[in-house]
């Protein structure tokens, strides 16, 4: 198992969907929100996923499809 650690930053329109919540649903991985400030219009977000290393990239592909904006953390990957 490998947990890793992202900045996700979404845009306007998408604050209102449950996309971390789907996230949890749709992929073999456990979400951890670490950090947020999320708004009205914009957010951001310190999220932490759980999981094989090939699910979290599909998670991480799906978000970025869906037009949030993906950066994992430097050094915040723990192999397990």
């Amino acid at each position: 198992m490998t947990k890793m650690r992202l900045s996700l930053r979404f845009p306007k329109g998408l604050v209102q969907k449950p996309i971390i919540y789907q996230l949890g649903h749709d992929f073999k991985v456990a979400t951890n929100i670490r950090r947020a400030n999320i708004d009205e219009e914009i957010g951001w977000m310190i999220l932490e996923l759980d999981g094989e290393m090939d699910e979290i990239e599909r998670a991480m592909e799906n978000l970025d499809k869906q037009g949030v904006k993906v950066d994992p953390l430097e050094g915040d990957i723990i192999a397990g």
